[in-house]
């Protein structure tokens, strides 16, 4: 993947296509339990001094949906952008743990390789790549690094074909270059594709709802729902209450200035969409 724009490099890098480094693992730094743990992470824009977040700690358990929800500007998609590992980003500080990994010490395609997944809120048009041929040199690729062996085409058409028609993914447009021309219903329809097929231990989902329809939505949220069990986490980041109807978090953490202010349950975003974020604008 040497000279894609970086953006596309975690596209890719985050289905686990590219090279494998084994990383190094601390498991005692590791509470039981615990699928992501970031401990006091700041970070700025690459080449800048603006600091976008500051001081950010977070614990997501095993089979837990967190929500995070927050203001424009709050740093919520450079959260999900930094532990992806998008290279537009320094970290001055903290570290970011995935069952035990440090995130901060791996590519992104090792990442993804390590079980992250990054639901993207502007998925991207990648003209000239097959949407099958791409779903197959990715599964083929998480594959290799668990040791397993590539799936034989027949196979692989029926697990694609499977999750489709659970997805409502019309087969046209498995047979259409990667997103391009999708609606953005489709495009989020494609990326819990990818999701379901991957089978990542930890997915995040970035403002997942963005632009969708009610119907879009629930599809959408039923992709989600049906990989929710003890083994797998997510982080849902939304500004909307919406989204939260369909996929019951378990908790609801409110970010605010590139921190976490408050943490509580589903009533939180309740709340928050009564209210507004301005509690909690001066809170960081």
């Amino acid at each position: 993947m040497v000279g894609l724009d970086p953006t596309i490099h975690v596209f890719f890098a985050h289905t686990g296509v590219g090279a494998w480094r084994k990383p190094t693992h601390d498991a005692s730094k590791l509470q039981e339990g615990t699928m992501l743990e970031i401990n006091n992470l700041h970070v700025k824009i690459a080449d800048e001094d603006k600091v976008i977040l500051n001081g950010l700690t977070l614990k997501v358990h095993k089979g837990e949906v967190a929500a995070i929800m927050g203001p424009n500007g709050s740093g919520k998609s450079t959260l999900s952008y930094v532990i992806a590992g998008k290279p537009d980003y320094e970290v001055m500080d903290g570290e970011v743990l995935l069952d035990g990994v440090n995130l901060l010490e791996m590519d992104p395609d090792a990442r993804a390789a390590a079980g992250l997944f990054l639901a993207f809120q502007y998925p991207m048009e990648i003209p000239g790549v097959a949407t099958m041929t791409f779903l197959k040199a990715a599964m083929n690729a998480q594959r290799k690094q668990r040791g397993e062996a590539e799936l034989t085409t027949p196979d692989f058409i029926k697990r694609v074909n499977g999750a489709a028609d659970r997805l409502g993914i019309p087969k046209d447009m498995l047979r259409r270059p990667l997103n391009v021309g999708f609606s953005g219903g489709e495009k989020k329809r494609m990326e819990i594709l990818q999701m379901t097929l991957l089978e990542p231990k930890m997915s995040i989902m970035d403002e997942t709802d963005s632009g969708l329809d009610i119907d879009a939505l629930k599809i959408v949220a039923e992709g989600v729902n049906a990989r929710r069990d003890p083994e797998h986490a997510f982080l849902v980041i939304t500004h909307y209450q919406r989204l939260l109807d369909y996929i019951k978090p378990d908790t609801v953490h409110v970010m605010s200035r590139g921190q976490i202010v408050k943490t509580g349950g589903p009533e939180l975003a309740l709340e928050l969409e009564a209210n507004g974020y301005r509690d909690y604008q001066s809170a960081a």
